[in-house]
């Protein structure tokens, strides 16, 4: 009798598995079926009746004494690693339609080998789904199991898993505390380990598990000394530890105090650091004298000088640049080397006399490496400009500049405290919080190191853009 013959026509069939989480036993009757080329849509998979039959004995229903049998020719099925690897999960997953699906994409396979690279394909997607979120229950099984002691060595814990991921669970908690006696109860069926064999049981009531033992109180005690309030983000927290989970762990009683106390010690901690905030110099000197002790960033302790602004202390143009160069270093003066030759060409070009101007850089020490016996340039980080900002500020309430010229990305965040695009922002004004403008262009050291139309076209680009300033200048100091 060939698998056609053995195949009732129109008939429907219903295979009944032993377990919610049975993958073996879904895989064998599922490779009989298409050897049998029986469609999804004449398949119904149905699970064992409630909760309470999760460890049920293994074995046929009487209804699959009907089911058809392969003969001995029939073709073999094909599966690929890929779809073996997500079916196994994904059987574990509380999703009723799921062995159903996992049939349909099997039946498909036989056609179309190549089926599960189809990440558009919405059976694959929904497999991809359920993978997912089996893994993930996992992880809050091996991370969220508390187990409290009961006596005799013996300790249990409770867990609420979301999925039928129990039982293949167990061997990471045989092997992880394979020296202890424990139980895990849920409602989904238990496991219990005596130190050598593995034993299930049904499913348990949140009533059956302990509420405390004796090494509570000193976890507890630990787990409060050691919360860290500086990497306190309840977002995250909540999302990667849900809520019904918090009652099964003893320190999770203590969150919210810990987190209330957080909060109020970190308000403490700005309102005294408020009162500790460093006053704005009264004057240029005193912000040059203070530049000149400031180490708060490492930059400062690299055996180099702080290189103070100069110019007009009522200028109402203010350049900014990046940082000092090794020139500038060694002269003490902003803009002395290559690059400021170069702006100090151009802004002659624009009109703009430099004289009556006051320029400075976002970061007031020459960060470098060395090269051989050359100091090589090295662009600060945002952290080192951030730091540093607080001193261009005091320039800038010092000199009350009307617009404000940003040389680069270093100088614009210095001056924004955000990174910027040099090409989105370039050409019109961007208003600042004391009424002044800031216009962004690029740095002459950028241009000193392009050639050819490149060069040409980009220093055509920053003449144009001093330019503007100049014409807004005029405008505003009219």
């Amino acid at each position: 009798m060939t698998a056609m013959q053995n195949v009732s026509l129109g008939a429907h069939y219903a295979v009944h598995l032993p377990a919610p989480d049975d993958f073996a036993f879904w895989r064998e009757r599922a490779r009989g079926l298409i050897q049998c080329d029986v469609p999804p849509d004449r398949v119904s998979w149905v699970e064992p009746g409630g909760t309470g039959d999760l460890f049920a004995l293994e074995g046929p229903a009487r209804s699959e004494k009907r089911l058809p049998v392969p003969s001995s020719n029939a073709r073999p099925v094909r599966a690929s690693k890929r779809f073996l690897k997500l079916a196994r999960n994904a059987a574990l997953h509380s999703d009723p339609q799921r062995f159903g699906l996992l049939y349909r994409v099997l039946w498909r396979l036989q056609s179309n080998p190549r089926a599960m690279e189809d990440s558009a394909d919405p059976d694959v997607r929904r497999i991809e789904e359920l993978d997912k979120e089996v893994r993930r229950d996992s992880h809050k099984m091996h991370a969220f199991v508390r187990f409290r002691e009961v006596g005799d060595d013996h300790y249990v814990a409770w867990f609420e898993p979301d999925h039928h991921i129990v039982r293949a669970n167990a061997g990471f908690f045989m092997r992880r505390f394979a020296n202890m006696q424990w139980s895990i109860l849920t409602p989904r069926g238990c496991i219990h380990w005596d130190g050598e064999t593995m034993r299930e049981s049904g499913p348990a009531r949140r009533e059956d598990a302990p509420q405390g033992d004796p090494t509570e109180e000193l976890w507890k005690s630990y787990y409060a000394s050691i919360f860290n309030p500086a990497r306190l983000k309840v977002g995250a927290m909540l999302s990667e530890m849900p809520k019904k989970y918090w009652k099964n762990m003893p320190e999770a009683e203590l969150i919210p105090d810990l987190i209330a106390g957080a909060q109020a010690r970190e308000a403490g901690m700005v309102a005294a650091g408020e009162r500790e905030v460093k006053t704005i110099p009264e004057s240029l000197a005193a912000v040059e004298q203070g530049i000149a002790a400031c180490r708060d960033c490492p930059i400062a302790d690299c055996g180099t000088r702080a290189i103070m602004g100069e110019g007009a202390a009522d200028a109402p143009l203010m350049i900014v640049g990046e940082q000092p160069g090794d020139q500038e270093d060694q002269q003490g003066r902003p803009f002395v080397g290559p690059a400021g030759q170069l702006l100090d060409q151009c802004l002659d070009h624009a009109g703009i006399d430099r004289s009556t101007a006051y320029v400075t850089n976002a970061v007031k020490h020459f960060k470098f490496k060395w090269k051989g016996k050359r100091r090589i340039h090295q662009t600060p980080t945002a952290k080192e400009v951030d730091t540093c900002r607080w001193w261009l500020e005091a320039e800038r309430s010092l000199v009350k500049p009307r617009v404000v010229l940003a040389l680069g990305a270093s100088a614009a965040r210095g001056l924004l405290g955000r990174t910027v695009s040099v090409g989105k922002e370039r050409g019109r004004p961007i208003p600042l919080e004391d009424g002044s403008e800031l216009w962004v262009t690029v740095h002459p050291s950028y241009l000193l190191r392009l050639e050819g139309e490149a060069c040409d076209e980009q220093g055509q680009l920053f003449a144009r853009d001093l330019a503007a300033v100049r014409a807004r200048l005029a405008e505003l100091t009219e």
